[in-house]
């Protein structure tokens, strides 16, 4: 591996929003959130509302969010900045949020 470590592959976030309760919150969170995101090296893909659901899937708002690796995507979200979005969050939404590898 090279000194970026840009063999190893990439990882995503996906976090699906069932219900929203508070849209202040929501705010405040994402206030917080985007920097600690893009710091820790996150890149916003996708951002709305669902254009198209199939199968079992909700036109609910998605969002996808690319880092440089796994080990990235966990240290971003266990971090202090991230945990203090969350802590902003509280109990706003519910939500679905995965972390996933891209193939190698």
């Amino acid at each position: 591996m090279d000194h970026k470590g840009t063999d190893m592959p990439k990882a995503y976030w996906v976090s699906a929003y069932h219900e929203v309760r508070d849209d202040d919150q929501l705010a405040a969170y994402a206030k917080l959130a985007g920097p600690a995101i893009t710091e820790a090296g996150g890149t916003f893909l996708a951002r709305g509302v669902a254009a198209k659901a199939y199968e079992a899937g909700l036109a609910e708002r998605t969002v996808i969010i690319e880092f440089p690796s796994l080990d990235a995507a966990v240290a971003c979200h266990d971090g202090p900045a991230y945990q203090a979005a969350l802590d902003a969050l509280g109990d706003a939404v519910t939500r679905d949020l995965r972390v996933v590898e891209a193939p190698e």
